[in-house]
């Protein structure tokens, strides 16, 4: 028997349905929708999925754009106990591919937009797929899709349909690569989900007078746990389909926006926008902003002062496998006295300040953090534990589990400082985050090494102040070949057995590999690569070189 004081994201919809009742909910170009509207969306497309045959277990997978109906459809198949697969609309066919065999997903529920993975798939290419259907009402169905409005029915008809659970809670499998490049889906429960958004609503302060502009896609965990926050909060989503800044920048004006997530590709963005349209002036509705995805620089942050000069600007450091945050820190608060402070003075104060790490903050209320170190008073590997961690990646058996004991290795390296702030000095892995994606330098190299003219390559990311980390490819050449430095792709398409840095990006394209995987920029290495004495790549020490090419770093890409 299902015990109904446990957690489940669907308990938001009788706030919504009573306290914001004739309020606007969602606004999605012409379309709003009041809060009994939202619900009646949700409950009558719940029973819909309940009349086609989902049960409670099942998986729907998911690739859209932003819009309303993606928010009502990750409420609705989780109501009636099916698990939510976000699929990532940029991914190549096959990466997407790749994770419907792990997921095994019954639906596939995609919109009609065009030039994305899912406009070019076929039903056949996944055995355990038995429904594709579109979510939008812009197709007339078939045999195997389906237009959303002929499975939505009014709220009365489903007066009976009480929302359920999954198997172990489950809710969603939020998917982030592993080592290897390959889609790992994490796990996520109806209470991650729940304590997460709780500690965003206490930390980020979001209450029912928020208007939050969808920035995150809802694919990724970042996207859905804010949009949950802001459902348990009672307040009103403003959806764009994908993050473009000059529309950012006009929905803030027209609607009034007073929150929104960021990146640093996305912050950058906002302010290149705002100073060529110097006439837009600043935005004075927007109080709040969640900036995660890599820390913001120095310039950034005092750019993003001037044009949202009365937001109270916090960071967040976390991972896909923790639900979203682990830890938080306010950057900026105009309603204190140091509010131009980056940083709070406990970590200025820090005795980890002068080391060269980054200070995160400190962990929300319901995390638990250790450090694995070798000596009491050095950095080592970060594990997390609490509500908020994943059960397990999904399909792994459990002696292939990484939650041991409950606890889960971030797979970072950091310290944790006299006051309690965390401190991240690198990673374990050689993971990339750029724009806010996570990239792994081998399945790119893997990618490229395929082409006749590259001998070696390896990929790092270097700073960046737009992107965090710019991915760079440094090539070695296989004899025979030569390399041209004028960056002409003609140069490189008409001459036989010359490679340049546009030539080789657009061998990625042409090979379908995922657009932000594919380097900003290729340089040619004329040394060899160093490695350890073992005849490990040190990839840490080809990072260092460039870096240290100031006319590198400088140049314009």
């Amino acid at each position: 028997m299902a015990n109904y004081s446990e957690a489940h994201i669907c308990q938001c919809l009788s706030r919504l349905a009573t306290a914001r009742r004739e309020s606007v909910v969602t606004i999605d170009g012409s379309r709003q929708k009041t809060g009994v509207q939202f619900v009646e969306g949700v409950v009558g497309l719940a029973k819909g999925l309940v009349q086609l045959g989902i049960v409670p277990g099942d998986v729907v997978a998911i690739s859209a754009l932003n819009s309303d109906l993606y928010l009502e459809w990750i409420l609705a198949v989780t109501y009636i106990g099916g698990i939510v697969a976000p699929l990532n609309y940029r991914w190549g066919l096959e990466e997407a591919k790749s994770a419907m065999d792990v997921a095994k997903p019954v639906l596939l529920v995609t919109d009609s937009s065009r030039g994305f993975w899912h406009s070019k798939f076929s039903i056949d290419s996944v055995p355990s797929l038995r429904w594709h259907l579109l979510m939008d009402m812009d197709v007339k169905p078939n045999e195997t899709i389906f237009a959303a409005e002929l499975m939505k029915e009014p709220i009365g008809n489903s007066a009976n349909l009480d929302y359920v659970w999954a198997p172990e809670r489950a809710a969603v499998i939020c998917f982030t690569s592993g080592t290897t490049g390959r889609p790992k889906g994490a796990t996520i429960t109806h209470s991650a989900l729940v304590v997460q958004s709780l500690a965003k609503i206490a930390i980020v302060r979001y209450d029912d007078s928020d208007v939050y502009l969808h920035t995150g896609p809802l694919c990724h965990i970042g996207g859905i746990s804010s949009a949950m926050a802001v459902l348990m909060a009672g307040g009103c989503h403003v959806m764009m389909p994908k993050f473009e800044a000059r529309l950012a920048c006009e929905a803030i004006r027209e609607h009034s926006v007073t929150s929104l997530i960021t990146v640093p590709t996305m912050m950058a963005d906002l302010i290149n926008v705002n100073r060529t349209h110097q006439a837009s002036g600043c935005f004075e509705t927007v109080r709040k902003i969640l900036n995660g995805g890599g820390g913001l620089s120095p310039l950034l942050f005092d750019d993003a002062t001037k044009i949202f000069p009365r937001a109270t600007i916090l960071s967040a450091y976390g991972m896909t496998e923790a639900c979203s945050s682990l830890t938080f820190m306010t950057l900026r608060d105009p309603t204190q006295e140091s509010s131009e402070h980056q940083r709070p003075k406990d970590a200025k104060s820090s005795s980890l300040s002068a080391q060269g790490g980054v200070c995160v903050g400190k962990p929300a209320p319901h995390i638990e953090l250790k450090v694995c170190a070798v000596e009491a008073s050095s950095a080592g590997r970060i594990f997390m534990r609490g509500p908020h961690a994943m059960l397990r990646y999904w399909g792994q058996s459990d002696h292939s589990n990484p939650v041991q004991q409950g606890w889960i290795d971030t797979g970072d390296i950091g310290q944790v400082d006299e006051h309690g702030n965390l401190w991240l000095f690198g990673r374990e892995k050689d993971k990339i985050k750029t724009g806010g994606e996570n990239i792994y330098p081998e399945e790119v190299e893997s990618f490229i090494s395929l082409h006749p003219g590259v001998s070696k390559i390896v990929v790092v990311g270097v700073p960046d102040p737009r992107l965090t980390e710019m991915v760079i490819g440094c090539v070695q050449l296989k004899q025979g070949w030569r390399w041209s430095g004028s960056g002409s792709s003609n140069s490189a398409q008409d001459q036989a057995n010359v490679l340049s840095s546009e030539s080789l990006r657009q061998y990625c394209k042409d090979k379908n590999l995922t657009g932000f995987k594919i380097p900003k920029r290729f340089v040619l290495w004329k040394n060899e690569f160093p490695l350890t004495t073992t005849g490990k790549l040190r990839r840490d020490q080809v990072r260092a070189q460039l870096i240290s090419q100031t006319q590198f770093l400088s140049s314009k890409l």
